[in-house]
């Protein structure tokens, strides 16, 4: 894999268009006013997907209809940012029919979390380009002011500064690299793939929901084993919500079990921060440069947008 500096996209201004589209699950026009609205309100052009409210079974359209909408939005000149309609499962399933070059030329920032990780994942991989681990267009009315602040001023390109209090589990350290992954249970379902990402000398970021102990367990001795985990610049963890326990309980926290697997590198690792499937979802660039320091008061990391 390249080590390639990664390019952030232009930065958002009043009037631009911002394109929505489900890439994934299916969702309702109800669903996505309250974002439409608050996209609008903020200055910002939308322009929905064709096939933004198709319905298949669990998805949003047949593949080839979720995948027009995405190639559309990637090809449109006038469209400045593809703000993803919701997660669930469903983006893996069209990566691989998508043409990347016309973004390429034109980058744009793509932006979304959980399930939208694949695409994360794949431009940091194949296109050099940045992209958001960001809100959701579904998740805007339940989200804290805060994340939603976050998501408008990165758009914007305002300076990103994230900080929180210590955690028992951190690893203290500083580091200055650029911020990649998302979620943990994608990530681990790319490995080995044409949308695996390149680790080496990054700080990698992880979060998940709603997944067995022993799953998490699992899958970071999936990353350990195949070297994601050696050379990192740094780790970052976010929320972890919603775990779940077995009857005969597996003892550890996914938090620990985190720990217990980075535990003899020497590299910074920051538990807690403010990203993932939680309200408070602040906005990382993936693929920015960013520093990160973990003291025993408080950790905190740093964007380079210059």
């Amino acid at each position: 894999m390249s080590s390639q500096p990664t390019q952030l996209p232009p930065f958002l201004q009043a009037g631009d268009t911002i394109g929505i589209v489900a890439p994934a699950r299916k969702v309702s026009e109800e669903e996505m006013q309250p974002a439409i609205q608050w996209l609008t309100k903020e200055g910002f052009q939308v322009l929905q997907g064709e096939h933004l409210y198709a319905d298949n079974n669990q998805f949003a359209g047949y593949d080839s209809e979720r995948a027009k909408d995405f190639q559309s939005m990637l090809d449109n000149p006038e469209v400045k940012a593809i703000l993803c309609a919701r997660g669930g499962y469903g983006s893996v399933r069209i990566i691989d029919r998508l043409d990347f070059s016309k973004f390429m030329q034109q980058p744009k920032w793509i932006c979304g979390f959980s399930d939208i990780t694949v695409f994360h994942s794949h431009v940091h991989r194949h296109c050099h380009i940045a992209t958001l681990h960001s809100t959701l267009a579904i998740n805007i009315p339940q989200n804290t002011p805060a994340a939603n602040n976050s998501f408008l001023s990165t758009l914007r390109g305002k300076p990103l500064t994230f900080s929180g209090p210590s955690h028992p589990l951190d690893h203290p350290g500083e580091a200055t690299a650029e911020i990649i992954g998302g979620n943990l249970s994608m990530l681990y379902s790319l490995l080995g793939s044409n949308s695996d990402i390149d680790t080496e000398g990054k700080i990698l970021f992880i979060e998940d929901l709603d997944e067995y102990l022993y799953h998490i367990d699992r899958m970071m001795m999936n990353l350990k084993r195949n070297g994601k985990l050696e050379n990192l610049a740094g780790l970052v963890i976010g929320a972890m919500s919603d775990m779940h326990d077995n009857t005969i309980p597996f003892g550890k926290t996914a938090e620990e079990i985190v720990a217990e697997h980075c535990a003899n590198y020497d590299y910074p690792v920051g538990f807690g921060f403010p990203a993932g499937h939680i309200k408070d979802n602040r906005t990382f660039i993936m693929g920015g440069k960013a520093r990160l320091e973990v003291h025993d008061t408080n950790s905190v990391l740093t964007y380079d947008i210059q």
